[in-house]
C-alpha cells in the first residue's frame, strides 16, 4: 500500500472513531442528534471501500 493510500486510511478511522465517540448511545441511533455523525461514519466507510478499491487498481497494473 502506498503512503498517499495509509494516509486517508488513518484519515478514515479516525473519522469512524471520533464519530462513534460522539454518538450519543442514550438516544436512537437515527435521532436527529445522532444522524449527522451517521451521516460522517457511513461516508468515512464509503471512503475506506474506495480507499482499498483504489489500492486494488493500482496493484493490477504494476508488473511483477
Amino acid at each position: 500500500m502506498q503512503k498517499f493510500y495509509k494516509v486517508f486510511l488513518v484519515l478514515f478511522v479516525v473519522f469512524i472513531a471520533v464519530n462513534l465517540y460522539a454518538l450519543d448511545w442514550q438516544s436512537e441511533v437515527l435521532s436527529e442528534d445522532n444522524l449527522k455523525f451517521v451521516f460522517s461514519i457511513a461516508s468515512a466507510v464509503i471512503g475506506l471501500v474506495l480507499l482499498f478499491v483504489l489500492d486494488t487498481w493500482s496493484r493490477i497494473g504494476v508488473k511483477k
